[in-house]
């Protein structure tokens, strides 16, 4: 396992690849031991002292990472992912007890999609909330809290059937935006934990890779988000797909296309995981 002085070299050589595409003399070597690290400066082969980059520089590439800013942060909408775990054998009556409740609750507030699992976690809700702004969730939570109806008919019910619930904050990264499906189908979620230092990293790696595959038609993109709240320096990618044999037969030709492939291998640079989720909409579900 890579120490704490690594990880940081890391981020930071990612940082200055990213901020200076036009140096080509940079060059990061981690061994796979984690013990090894190279920042070379020069391109004769020669490798220079490590005081050959300045305090003063070091500062101010520190400053850099750490810094997360876009478009995203610049206006109020947000959107919250709500994860809950379902004991075995309740999910039907789950799905049920949630549709004949869900209209008190989306008179409140904008629900983009509700969807459980089919691959993945197994016996899990994931659904998607729109708000303009904090006031607006905390006015929305507040006035849940009043509603008899709400409290007594649905919470008082459903709490039991719950393992746990996860909650999560994200913003649309300052390039995307919010699509709708083009007809019903099925959603995939896949979720990248990237390196440190948010989009003015990463950013224009991934969404080259998003777009590769969303712009051949292999499948579409519904929105990609960046995490404000809940586990850091994660992006989200909500793609559509007609069905299950839809996605594979799109997965093997993204796998022979050279645009696709070129524009990930540059993208896992920043990565350090990803996982996903195949998503099957309820039928209150806005998206379809």
């Amino acid at each position: 396992m890579l120490g704490l002085g690594s990880k940081l070299g890391q981020v930071r050589v990612a940082a200055a690849r990213c901020l200076f595409p036009g140096l080509q003399d940079k060059l990061l070597q981690v061994a796979n031991g984690g013990a090894s690290q190279q920042l070379r400066l020069s391109s004769n082969g020669a490798r220079p002292a490590a005081r050959s980059i300045s305090w003063e520089s070091r500062r101010w590439l520190h400053r850099s990472v750490g810094t997360s800013t876009g478009p995203q942060q610049k206006h109020g909408t947000f959107y919250e992912f709500r994860t809950y775990s379902i004991k075995p054998g309740k999910m039907a009556d789950f799905l049920n007890l949630t549709e004949d409740k869900i209209h008190l609750r989306t008179a409140k507030s904008e629900l983009v999609g509700y969807w459980f699992l089919e691959f993945g976690n197994m016996n899990e809700v994931f659904h998607i909330w729109k708000y303009g702004s904090y006031k607006e969730r905390t006015a929305v939570r507040k006035s849940l809290m009043q509603e008899k109806d709400w409290q007594q008919n649905y919470i008082s019910k459903m709490l039991p059937m719950l393992n746990y619930q996860i909650s999560e904050v994200a913003y649309l990264v300052p390039w995307a935006q919010m699509h709708t499906s083009p007809k019903p189908g099925v959603y995939e979620l896949v979720s990248y934990q990237m390196v440190a230092g948010g989009p003015a990293v990463w950013g224009k790696a991934f969404q080259k890779a998003l777009s590769a595959h969303d712009h051949v038609g292999y499948c579409k993109l519904i929105g990609a988000f960046h995490s404000e709240y809940g586990q850091l320096n994660r992006v989200h990618a909500l793609w559509w797909h007609e069905d299950c044999d839809a996605r594979a037969a799109g997965r093997h030709r993204a796998h022979e296309d050279v645009r696709v492939v070129a524009a990930v291998r540059d993208s896992v640079n920043y990565l350090v995981s990803q996982n996903n989720k195949l998503l099957v909409p309820t039928p209150f579900s806005p998206l379809q």
